[in-house]
This record gives structure tokens, sequence and C-alpha cells, in this order.
């Protein structure tokens, strides 16, 4: 694949024009990315991209593509956070850990999207989901908690491994009173639970969504419902559980019935609960790390996926709550 072009270069023939247009990425953007972190140099001539430099450059860049092949063979947008991640692999000796990234694909979204964990954190979560009966994922915004959470729910569901889904998070007033919202209490809380039924729309589509909704196979519902029930057969996802109190966080985790496994989400730095009150996912988290068959998975800003201000932010939100 790889050929030989001007000295202090080297040439990669790529497959087809969605590999191309994958490297390249809108605009170039993804080419300039990489020319910022390995100082090498990169064009894009058609279906070859020549790649030029010192040989310590060239070296960096070819680890660097060879490590997202499994990404820009299958056409699919490389993200900075892909680039970064591929990156500290390198520069950690941790490659054949990368590479198996790429084999850890959870699903395929509605618009053709392969779902895979992006971040080594991310690998070891969606791992750590599949091998234990309770997992926690505490993290800022944006680390994929949620939605790799409900990946995994809606492949073990397809696969029959599990009968229903079951997502719920509490109702918090974070300076809104519920009460003057119109409609009964789901319809009250329904604002609240509205990333969870994008993450089913993103991986089911509408209709399928809204057809399981119905039969009940998938039950959205705040977390007040889930007091008194035996959760049988079932995966069970608590999102933004760092609004629970260790009461609530008790109640819900003994819910858990024979087949059944729960994922509890949450970020410990945006607790809307009343003042001097813990949170019921802190508590926990510490309590249960120990405990046979839990697991607790801590994601920092290095895995947000989002837009990469959003790491930014975080970061200049957690240096500035340690002044």
């Amino acid at each position: 694949m790889n050929e030989a072009a001007s000295p202090g270069s080297f040439l990669i023939d790529l497959p087809n024009s969605d590999s191309a247009l994958a490297i390249s990425g809108p605009g170039q953007q993804t080419l300039h990315l990489l020319e910022e972190m390995t100082g090498a140099s990169f064009v894009m001539r058609g279906l070859q991209l020549e790649i030029g430099g010192m040989p310590p450059q060239l070296e960096r860049a070819a680890g660097l593509i060879e490590l997202m092949r499994p990404i820009w063979q299958e056409g699919q947008v490389i993200t900075s956070v892909d680039l970064q991640t591929a990156l500290n692999a390198l520069d950690t000796g941790r490659r054949k850990d990368h590479a198996q990234l790429s084999n850890q694909v959870i699903a395929r979204s509605q618009g053709g999207n392969l779902l895979r964990p992006r971040t080594l954190r991310q690998k070891a979560y969606v791992e750590a989901m599949q091998t234990h009966d309770l997992t926690f994922a505490v993290g800022p915004a944006g680390t994929g908690k949620t939605f790799l959470a409900t990946a995994l729910a809606v492949k073990m569901l397809t696969d029959r491994k599990v009968e229903r889904l079951i997502l719920t998070r509490p109702a918090v007033e974070a300076g809104e009173r519920l009460g003057f919202l119109p409609g009964d209490l789901q319809q009250k809380v329904d604002p609240y639970l509205r990333p969870i039924y994008d993450a089913l729309h993103n991986l089911l589509g509408y209709e399928k969504t809204t057809t399981l909704l119905e039969k009940g196979v998938i039950e959205v519902a705040p977390l007040a419902y889930m007091r008194g029930r035996t959760l049988e057969h079932a995966f069970v996802i608590l999102d933004e559980a760092q609004n629970t109190t260790a009461a609530q966080m008790k109640m819900v985790l003994t819910r858990l019935g024979e087949r059944s496994r729960m994922v509890v989400t949450g970020d410990a730095t945006q607790v809307d609960l009343p003042v001097g009150q813990r949170s019921g996912l802190i508590q926990a988290s510490e309590l249960l790390e120990s405990v046979e068959g839990v697991a607790v998975c801590r994601l920092t800003s290095l895995d947000v996926v989002r837009h990469p201000l959003v790491q930014r932010v975080i970061e200049a939100y957690a240096s500035d709550d340690k002044r």
C-alpha cells in the first residue's frame, strides 16, 4: 500500500473516495490537524495521500494514520478526539490497546455511523458493562456515559439477552419549578428525559422507538416510578445519578432482579441537590467500588467526544474549583 515518493516522503494508496474524504475532513480540517500533531506535511491527490517530513515526523505520521485505518477504511468521520486518543496511545506505548478500539463496534446509528468507544477509558467502560451486573460511570458531560450505555442496552435487547430496557433519571428542579409545567407527572418530567429519547432515536429511529415504548419493551420513566418494583430480565440505566439522594440510590440499586444489569451514570461536579445533602452517586461509587460484581469507571475531560471546546470548558472550570 505504501510506495516511495520523493526523498523524505511516502505515499499511501486509498481504497476509495470515501476513505479520502474521511482522512481529509471537511475543508481538509483533518489533514491540518494531522500536520499540527506530527509536524509532517499531508497532501491529498485523488486517492493518494503523500506524507512528507523528517524521519521522526514520518514515523509518527505513519503510526497515526495506521491507528486510524479502521475508521477511514470504513469512510467514517475522523474527529479530533480520535486523533488525540491515537496520538496518546503512540506516545505511551499503548498502540496494541488502541488497535482493539476498532474491534469493539457496539452498533450502527440510523445515520450509518459505526458506534464504538472512542477512547481507552471508554473502551474499559464498555467492557465493564459487558462483564458486570452493576457499573458506575462517573465523569463530566460529553464523555459518552449515557450514549454508550444506551447503545449497549439496545444491542443486548436486539440480541435477546434482555427482554426490556428501563431508562430512568431523577427529576431535580435545577432553577425551574416542575409545578408550573403543564400536564401530569410523566409530561412534567419528559423534558428531563429528553437526552435518553434522543439517544434511542439515534440508535433505533423514531418509529421503532415509539413502537417499543408503546409495547412497554422500552420504559423511560422518572426515578420515583421505580419504588416498590423488582426489575427482572432488564437492562436498567440510571442517568444523572449525581442528583439522587443516598436513600434514592439505595432504593434503585436494590430493585435489581434476576438476569438484569444496571448502569448508573453521572457527573459528580454537577450536583443540583440542596447544599449540604450528599449525592447518592458519590457515596455509592465509593462505598461499592470493592464489591464483587460492581465496576466503577471514572472518565475525564480527555474522554469528551463533543465539540473540542467542551473539553477546554471543563478543564477551565476544574482549575477554578481548585483555587
